[in-house]
């Protein structure tokens, strides 16, 4: 299959052992009780095998709802998913599952939502700090608190709980390019993923609407530390695409994401990115 052919929203690429795994929100219904999620294989990102069940929300008692934005990370010889469900109060909270392979099959590892209960979150990202510290950073909706918000927690060792309560990072509206607000307007996170460039600095990619269109937008740490006040630099990409993550392919940087941000519409994009070691750039 080509990129193309592959109608998912939020991909995200594990790269391992010169294969590459592509997870996703199955994109019908705007992966509302879609049954789980697929895995696709490549080994150079053009060619794609069809899609494999790598976890099964159904028989997990997981399909309530949502079956959203599925991440994966090799972790201490394990892999590790965390994705977003609706939780038996009927808010969303992500939760981690866990594997022996990056095919799967996955299983609800963490028993519950790591993210608070009485919270409506969303598309949870890993990130460890230099001192081998894992967090949890993720989203509060929009949908509950109007000016969606970025948060992080701590995470146990074993990746299996939360360890701290939720600190906030920054809100929807925070940027500078983010018109003033208009009453009954919702502002919206989503898509966080950190990562950090070849001269140290922490940078967090984030998608939001700007000008109506979705967008990816880039925030920097001052002090190259999730505890660090996130300045917004001018965004990433604004043509209606988002939901992004970066990889490696060799020495190459990597950024996908999908688009466009119409449901049935959209496929995984793949480009390389130019890091310039205090921020990244889209190549030419």
């Amino acid at each position: 299959m080509k990129l193309s052919n592959i109608n998912i929203r939020d991909p995200f690429i594990l790269e391992e052992k010169g294969s590459y795994y592509m997870y996703g929100t199955r994109a019908k219904d705007f992966g509302q009780q879609t049954g789980g999620f697929d895995v696709y294989t490549s080994s150079d990102l053009e060619n794609w095998s069809l899609p494999e069940t790598c976890f099964d929300s159904e028989k997990a008692g997981l399909n309530n709802g949502v079956n959203w934005a599925p991440e994966v990370y090799k972790y201490k010889d394990s892999y590790y998913m965390f994705a977003t469900f609706t939780k038996e109060n009927g808010l969303r909270g992500v939760y981690i599952l866990k594997a022996d392979a990056p095919e799967g099959p996955f299983s609800n590892y963490s028993g519950k939502a790591v993210t608070p209960y009485d919270w409506e979150c969303l598309d949870g990202t890993l990130y460890i700090d230099n001192e081998g510290q894992p967090y949890m950073v993720f989203c509060h909706e929009h949908t509950q608190i109007i000016d969606g918000t970025i948060c992080y927690l701590k995470l146990s060792e074993d990746l299996k709980e939360a360890i701290s309560e939720p600190t906030l990072i920054f809100s929807a509206t925070s940027p500078s390019w983010v018109k003033k607000i208009v009453k009954d307007r919702h502002y919206i996170t989503d898509g966080p993923f950190m990562y950090r460039t070849s001269g140290g600095r922490l940078l967090m990619l984030w998608s939001t609407h700007i000008d109506n269109k979705y967008a990816i937008a880039i925030a920097r740490s001052d002090n190259d530390n999730i505890d660090g006040n996130f300045v917004h630099l001018d965004p990433l990409f604004t043509q209606d695409g988002g939901h992004s993550m970066i990889f490696r392919v060799g020495s190459k940087l990597m950024i996908t994401y999908h688009a466009p941000n119409i449901s049935l519409l959209e496929n995984p994009v793949i480009k390389e990115l130019i890091d310039t070691g205090d921020n990244i750039t889209i190549a030419k």
